[in-house]
C-alpha cells in the first residue's frame, strides 16, 4: 500500500512541534551569553554557580529515556502538552527568581519539562508522516530546529540582553508554550504504543541515576582529572547502566529495546548525534567569549556576526534531505563529519589579528556538517526503531545528544582554559588572581594593572591559543568518527529510512515495505 501523503494540517502540526524542539535546545546554551548578568544580579557562590549552569542538562539527560518510554504508553501528545505547561511555569520562575537557590530549582524544573518535550516532538513526527520523502523533510526541519537551538540560544540571548534584563531570555518562552498548548490539540494527532504495557518504574529510576552519573563524571573528569568524585560517579553510573541493560533484557515490558543497538544504523545514528553535539556545544561555549573579548564586540554585535552559523545548519539539513534518496547514508554522514572537521580546522588557524570572517566561516562550515549529520542520524533512528517504540528510541538518541553536549563543553572548554592559564603564566608570571584564570578576569583587572596593554595582549593571545587547541581537538574527533561511521554503515543502501520500522536484515540493510 502507498503511504498516505501529509495534508496542510499535518504540516501546520509540524510547525507546532518545531517550537518546543527549538526552545529545549536554546535553553542549554542561552546561559553562555546571559551568565555574566545573572551572576551579577544573584551573586551565587562558586558551588551554586556550577549547579545553575549544569542542573538543566543533568536533569534533561537523565529523564529523556524515561519520558520517551512514558510517552509511548500514555500518549505522546498528552506528554507534550504536560511538558509545555511545566516548561512555561519554570520559565516564569527563572525569570523572576530573586535568589540563586530558586534559580537552581527553576532550572531543574525546566530540565524535567524539556525531557517531556524533546522525545515527544520527534516521535510524533514519526507518526504524522508516513511517506518516506515527506518524513525525511519533516525530520530535516526538526533537526534544523533542535540543532539550531544550541547556536541560536546565545544569538537571541544577546539580542534580548541588548534591550531587556536577564530574565527576558527565559520569559520569552512563555508565549510560545501558550501557543503550543492551544494549537497542538487541534493540529497534532495523538499517538501511543497500542500494546500499552506496564511502565517500568524501577528501570526508569536506574536510567535516571545512571545517565546523570555518567554525564557528571564526564564533566568532572574533564575539568579536574580522574579525582575521587569523578571516578566514583563514573563507577556508579557504569554499574547502574549495566544493571539497567540487564533489567531491560529480562523485563516483560522493557522501557528500552536494547536490541536496537545490534542494528548498525541505529548505533551509528546515536553516535553521530553525540559527536556533532560535542562539536557544536564545545565551540559554542567559546565563541561568544572570543568575539566579545578578543574582538571587543557587544552582545548584540556578536549575535549578528553569528547569524551565518544558523544558515549553515539550515543548508546542511536541506542538502542531507535532498541527497539521502540517492547516496549511501554511510557516505553522507562521513561527508558531514568531515565538513565539521574542516570547520574546526579553519577555526584552529585563527590568530588575534585574523579577521573575524575567517572564524565565523569555520564555525559556519562546522554547523553545515552538524545539520548534515543530524538530519541523517534522526532519520535513521526513526527508520530502524519499531513505530510503537518511537518515543523510547527518540529518548535514547536525544540522551546521546545531551551527553555529547556535556562532554563537548567539558572537554573543549577545559582544553581552552588549560592553554589560557599555561600561556599567561609563561608570558606574565607575576599575574595572579582572576586575570590568570580567565580572559574575562583579565579584562576586569586591566584598568588596575600597571601595564593594561601588555596584560590584555597576553590574555587575548592566550585565549585565542586555547580556542585553537580546542578546535584542533574537535577536528581530530570528528575526523576519526567519520571513518568509523563510513565503515559501520558501508552496507546500507541509498534511501535508508523508507522502511516501516521492521528489523533490518543481518547485513545491515533496511527491510523494504
Amino acid at each position: 500500500m502507498n503511504p498516505q501523503r501529509a495534508t496542510a494540517r499535518t504540516w501546520a502540526g509540524l510547525v507546532c512541534l518545531l517550537i518546543p524542539a527549538l526552545l529545549v535546545s536554546m535553553d542549554i546554551s542561552v546561559l553562555f551569553v546571559a551568565a555574566p548578568a545573572i551572576a551579577e544580579a544573584l551573586q551565587p557562590t562558586s558551588a551554586q554557580w556550577l549547579w545553575m549552569m549544569d542542573v538543566y542538562g543533568f536533569v534533561l539527560a537523565g529523564l529523556l529515556v524515561t519520558m520517551g518510554g512514558l510517552g509511548d504508553r500514555i500518549g505522546r501528545r498528552r506528554l507534550l502538552l504536560t511538558g509545555g505547561v511545566l516548561f512555561g511555569a519554570a520559565s516564569v520562575l527563572l525569570a523572576l527568581a530573586p535568589t540563586a537557590e530558586l534559580f537552581i530549582a527553576g532550572r531543574a524544573l525546566l530540565g524535567a519539562a524539556a525531557a517531556t518535550l524533546a522525545p515527544s516532538t520527534l516521535s510524533l513526527v514519526r507518526g504524522m508522516f508516513t511517506d518516506p520523502r515527506q518524513r525525511g523533510a519533516a525530520v530535516g526541519a526538526w533537526t534544523i530546529a533542535f540543532t539550531s537551538g544550541a547556536v541560536a540560544g546565545p544569538i537571541f540571548g544577546g539580542l534580548l540582553l541588548e534591550f531587556f534584563w536577564w530574565g527576558s531570555v527565559f520569559l520569552i518562552n512563555l508565549p510560545f508554550m501558550v501557543a503550543l498548548v492551544v494549537a497542538a490539540p487541534l493540529l497534532v494527532p495523538e499517538s501511543r504504543d497500542p500494546r500499552a504495557s506496564v511502565f517500568d518504574l524501577p528501570g526508569a529510576g536506574l536510567s535516571l541515576v545512571a545517565v546523570i552519573g555518567l554525564v557528571y563524571a564526564a564533566k568532572r573528569m574533564a575539568e579536574h582529572g580522574a579525582d575521587p568524585a569523578g571516578f566514583a560517579a563514573l563507577v556508579v553510573g557504569a554499574l547502574l547502566l549495566a544493571l539497567f541493560v540487564r533489567r531491560q533484557r529480562r523485563a516483560a515490558h522493557p522501557l528500552v529495546d536494547v536490541a536496537l543497538f545490534a542494528r548498525p544504523a541505529f548505533t551509528a545514528a546515536v553516535g553521530g548525534n553525540a559527536v556533532v553535539s560535542f562539536a557544536a556545544a564545545g565551540l559554542g561555549l567559546l565563541t561568544f567569549t572570543f568575539m566579545q573579548t578578543v574582538h571587543g564586540l557587544s552582545p548584540l554585535q556578536a549575535a549578528l556576526w553569528a547569524l551565518p552559523t544558523l544558515l549553515g545548519t539550515v543548508l546542511g539539513a536541506t542538502l542531507a534531505g535532498l541527497l539521502a534518496p540517492r547516496a549511501r547514508p554511510g557516505v553522507l554522514m562521513a561527508v558531514g563529519l568531515v565538513l565539521g572537521a574542516a570547520g574546526f580546522a579553519l577555526v584552529g588557524t585563527v590568530d588575534t589579528d585574523t579577521h573575524l570572517v575567517v572564524f565565523v566561516g569555520g564555525y559556519t562550515l562546522l554547523t553545515l556538517g552538524v545539520g548534515f549529520v543530524g538530519t541523517l542520524a534522526n532519520t535513521l533512528v526513526l527508520a530502524t526503531a519499531p513505530r510503537e517504540r518511537a518515543g523510547a528510541a527518540a529518548g535514547i538518541s536525544e540522551t546521546s545528544i545531551e551527553f555529547g553536549t556535556a562532554l563537548g563543553i567539558a572537554v573543549l572548554g577545559t582544553a581552552a582554559s588549560t592553554v589560557y592559564r599555561t600561556s599567561v603564566a609563561d608570558q606574565l608570571p607575576s599575574v595572579d588572581g582572576a586575570a590568570a584564570e580567565t580572559v574575562t578576569g583579565a579584562l576586569a583587572a586591566a584598568p588596575r594593572a600597571q601595564d593594561p596593554g601588555t596584560l590584555l595582549d597576553a590574555a587575548f593571545a592566550a585565549y585565542t591559543a586555547g580556542v585553537n587547541t580546542a578546535a584542533l581537538i574537535g577536528a581530530g574527533v570528528l575526523a576519526a568518527v567519520a571513518l568509523l561511521v563510513a565503515v559501520a554503515l558501508r552496507k546500507l543502501p541509498p534511501g535508508t529510512g523508507e522502511e516501516s520500522g521492521a528489523p533490518a536484515p543481518a547485513g545491515g540493510a533496511p527491510a523494504r515495505p
